[in-house]
């Protein structure tokens, strides 16, 4: 394309082009690869989740190591790199966190944040239950007629005569104490 003014319309088609299109993680990803590609970009108006988004998808975006400043409160509460006013804010205001206007927020603020309390809340209901049918099952796996397989029949017959109404113990037996005794050499 030629450099002067005016002169937008192109004769010849690209010269290079690519034949496979970018991985970020081609070549195994990084630490910081695999957060920007987990981040879910919330409390943006659609161009501005777009520029994030394209910055993530060719290796470009670079997150915050400090909080920085918020333009509207002035607290360092702004975490996510790019944006400028902290998610209180936005919120409070209705504006976007990267460029400050006043648009239609794509994601809201948090939204995804209730959709992992909701799928942890399940998780933790499913782990419940399987703990408890785990106890269930070692309950009545503890079969206590087995526990005197060895004995005779006579001695079984003396051991039902001599048995009333049984407690069982919950607590183990406790151990004499060996501190009092003296022992001699």
């Amino acid at each position: 394309m030629s450099s002067q003014k005016g002169n937008v319309s192109r004769s010849r088609r690209q010269k290079h082009q690519n034949t496979t299109a970018y991985k970020n993680d081609k070549y195994g990803a990084t630490v910081q690869v695999k957060r920007a590609n987990a981040k879910i970009h919330d409390g943006l108006c659609q161009h501005c989740k777009d520029v994030l988004e394209w910055k993530v998808k060719y290796n470009k975006y670079k997150p915050l190591t400090q909080p920085k400043k918020c333009v509207k409160c002035s607290q360092k509460t702004v975490k996510d790199a790019y944006h400028i006013i902290c998610k209180p804010c936005s919120l409070q205001l209705e504006i976007c966190c990267k460029c400050g206007k006043k648009e239609d927020i794509v994601v809201p603020v948090n939204s995804h944040l209730d959709k992992s309390e909701q799928e942890e809340d399940e998780q933790s209901k499913r782990a419940h239950r399987r703990r408890k049918k785990d106890v269930d099952d070692l309950d009545s796996d503890d079969d206590f007629d087995d526990d005197f397989g060895d004995l005779d029949d006579e001695e079984d017959e003396d051991f039902d005569s001599n048995s009333g109404p049984q407690k069982t113990q919950s607590k183990p037996a406790e151990l004499p104490d060996v501190s009092l005794i003296n022992v001699k050499d």
